[in-house]
């Protein structure tokens, strides 16, 4: 039977192989998901698609011979990257009145989305963009969104709709939809530029008075006025405590590489240092706020994105990332003094004129419920001041790159990483502790099982730590899907930037890496794993409650573990062919649902893991021993290991049988040798193996001792000797 199924699981491996995952990527994709929507869906009224046309290409939708419309792939026109890095595609169609008509969600790779936000509220959020009009969202100017943000997931519907409306303002200026043109040398040849000439610098008075600041200044009052009038009864029920004047936010906002302006709030050596910096045309701006609601929000210290204002300007909007983020203390001169200070450098490959207006959207959240949110955004306009411009002699100038013109799943700039790293500095030395007091456990390991309490109570602080914080705060929780990236990422277009935006799982894997090699797989698993510290320690909740456990047949615990293995290499054999697939069929892991949601999620995922743990109350771990294919992942690897640590007497397995018995995931074979594919590593043996109470072998050892201490002290002995439990299958001979 298990030969069956591992051939059955190498054949879907082979299968998978050969799939289109090898295929030379092209440059336009939507043609690839046309055969998700039909022409109907998209383009009311169409029968049949035309041949696609253009860089990027367009697919005219047809009724008869008449073209009525046009199906395009967002990521295909713009930079469509989302919370995972990698582009979020939707087909979208459009009129030729410049309206749009449809849109379908066809591949995604958003984590939020795979592991909780059900993503028929991602469909929902899409579907309320169907039947705007392109000048009717270039018109837009803030208040409350066209479409409600879906609480949990507010970076990935932000970029959704972002790249839903640029594209289709692209899109109509390219086809001319709607009477809608785009004649960019003309437009160029008008458009003033930044006199850099003009120098010195100025009071922060002079500068608020002569518009080179722009500020927002939002109370308590207007923000629950705007709460109301956007129609959302409960974000209305919840207003904003405090009296009306209060101030919610005072916001200000200005252009940080125009050279007055840089050197005054920046001070010489400051905006030296920020345009050596900085690319040739690359702008910076200075955003700084007060009050009660911050510009900068959380979302950046854990997703590296600030979602809670975006720059637009024109047809383009910009969003910022943690590598494009500085933090200021303070700014030069007079400039007073604000809790929130951010130089945002504009990301490499947007465009940007900062001769021309923009305005910085603030995006305002409120609380309505334990999961939701509402939405409602405020604009400050900034316009230049003319004496900052000049209009040059006519000249060819070359057109800016475009997101578009940048790869959507391009990896991001080596910097993201280096500013992700510094913004979690406590949680990444927080992780280094825990690793150096578990890499001392197991040098020191001998030494600590010697004495049993103080071993109990290090393993119990080991796996709460692992578990609350490391787990259920910080989120840090492996996953096969982390392996499965990586193979892809080295067959495709690796890149170490991917894997080093998350500080603590990079860490955590470099570790596990190295401990592979010295003590296999259960360093992390026994250890480090926090839905393995949960398993752990649910199940010694239910001990101590008398709850019976099951005891499995070790001929049939050898046939159940390999189950493991066997869903690894499916999933490796999915990723091959289509790694979105492989992401969703790894929900066998319950690590997002329990650890990484914390149990908020749709009833069939909770469901599961629930199940899972609740088998875990009658056999221990019993997910790490059948069914984890993290665990199968990291154990084929770790037969490389170079050193066994684990000591056993050669009267270990005959006759001796307490290891194996006591063995907490049967890693112990009934004739002594441990199996280091299934071993957690957690000690238990060398406790035992220390234990003059349990151990045969020192039973022995210590009663000799005894029996020599007593024919050397003077006086009768003993009339009994101390009692021992005796072992179960006899006592070896000394």
């Amino acid at each position: 039977m298990l030969s069956r199924l591992m051939a059955l699981a190498l054949a879907c491996v082979l299968l998978a192989w050969q799939g289109p995952a090898w295929a030379v990527p092209t440059v336009n994709h939507v043609t690839d998901y046309l055969g998700q929507a039909t022409p109907e869906a998209l383009v009311p009224g169409a029968d049949h698609y035309g041949p696609a046309q253009g860089t990027p290409a367009v697919v005219p939708a047809l009724t008869g011979d008449k073209v009525i419309g046009y199906v395009y792939l967002n990521s295909d026109v713009v930079n469509a990257a989302g919370y995972s890095g990698r582009p979020i595609s939707i087909l979208i169609g459009i009129d030729t009145n410049a309206r749009i008509t449809g849109a379908k969600l066809v591949d995604h790779h958003e984590p939020i989305v795979l592991v909780g936000i059900p993503v028929a509220k991602i469909d929902h959020f899409i579907q309320g963009y169907v039947g705007r009009s392109v000048p009717e969202m270039m018109a837009d100017t803030g208040g409350k969104p066209p479409v409600d943000i879906v609480s949990g997931a507010t970076v990935t519907v932000m970029v959704i709709g972002d790249t839903i409306v640029r594209s289709a303002i692209k899109v109509a200026h390219t086809l001319g939809l709607g009477g809608l043109s785009h004649d960019e040398a003309t437009a160029d040849a008008a458009r003033p530029v930044v006199n850099m000439g003009l120098i010195g610098a100025a009071d922060w008075s002079t500068l608020l008075g002569d518009g080179s600041i722009r500020r927002l200044l939002l109370p308590v009052g207007q923000v629950n006025a705007a709460f109301r009038e956007a129609g959302g009864p409960a974000a209305a029920a919840r207003p904003e405590a405090g009296p009306d004047d209060d101030t919610f936010i005072d916001l200000y906002a200005t252009v940080a590489t125009l050279p007055m302006v840089g050197r005054s709030l920046l001070g010489e050596d400051g905006y030296q240092r920020l345009t050596s910096g900085l690319k040739p045309g690359q702008q910076a701006i200075i955003v700084a706020g007060v009050g009660r609601y911050s510009f900068k929000g959380s979302g950046y210290v854990r997703g590296g994105i600030f979602d809670r204002i975006e720059l637009i300007q024109g047809e383009n909007t910009i969003r910022f990332h943690d590598r494009n983020h500085t933090r200021l203390g303070s700014l030069a001169g007079d400039a007073p003094d604000f809790p929130d200070i951010a130089l945002f450098t504009i990301p490499d490959g947007s465009t940007f004129d900062v001769a021309q207006p923009w305005r910085l959207r603030l995006l305002v959240q409120r609380q309505v419920a334990t999961l939701d949110k509402a939405f409602i955004t405020f604009d400050l306009d900034y316009t230049p001041p003319q004496k900052y411009l000049s209009l040059p002699a006519p000249k060819a100038a070359p057109v800016p790159a475009t997101a578009a013109t940048t790869p959507a799943d391009a990896p991001a700039g080596g910097q993201l990483w280096r500013r992700m790293w510094a913004a979690d500095r406590p949680g990444v030395a927080l992780l280094a502790v825990l690793l150096a007091a578990v890499t001392g456990i197991f040098f020191f390991q001998h030494e600590l099982v010697r004495r049993p309490v103080l071993y109990d109570r290090v393993r119990l602080g080991v796996l709460a730590t692992t578990l609350l914080w490391l787990g259920w705060w910080k989120h840090a929780q492996l996953s096969v899907v982390n392996v499965l990236t990586f193979f892809n990422a080295l067959r495709t277009d690796f890149s170490w930037d991917y894997f080093l935006m998350e500080p603590l799982l990079f860490v955590l894997w470099f570790a596990v890496a190295a401990s592979l090699l010295f003590w296999g797989r259960g360093a992390f698993c026994g250890w480090l794993c926090p839905f393995g510290a949960l398993q752990e320690l649910t199940n010694r909740l239910a001990k101590r409650f008398k709850v019976r456990q099951i005891k499995v047949p070790f001929s049939v615990h050898q046939r159940l573990w390999p189950i493991k293995y066997v869903i690894f290499l499916v999933l490796f054999g999915l990723s091959l062919n289509e790694l979105a697939m492989a992401e969703k069929a790894a929900e066998v892991e319950p690590f997002k649902t329990a650890i990484v949601l914390i149990f908020w999620r749709s009833w069939p995922f909770v469901v599961f893991a629930v199940a899972l743990l609740l088998a875990n109350l009658f056999i221990e771990r019993f997910f790490c021993r059948y069914l984890c294919p993290l665990g199968a992942a990291l154990a084929i690897p770790a037969r490389l290991r170079m050193f066994d640590w684990l000591r056993r007497y050669r009267e270990c397995g005959n006759p001796c049988q307490r290891c194996s018995n006591e063995c907490p995931v049967q890693a112990i074979h009934p004739e002594g040798h441990i199996n280091p594919n299934e071993c957690i590593q957690c000690l238990h043996c060398q406790l035992l193996y220390h234990h003059d109470q349990k151990c045969p072998v020192m039973i022995q050892r210590r009663l000799k001792r005894e029996r020599q201490a007593g024919m050397a002290t003077p006086g009768p002995l003993p009339a009994t000797p101390p009692k021992t439990a005796p072992p179960q299958n006899g006592t070896p001979a000394e």
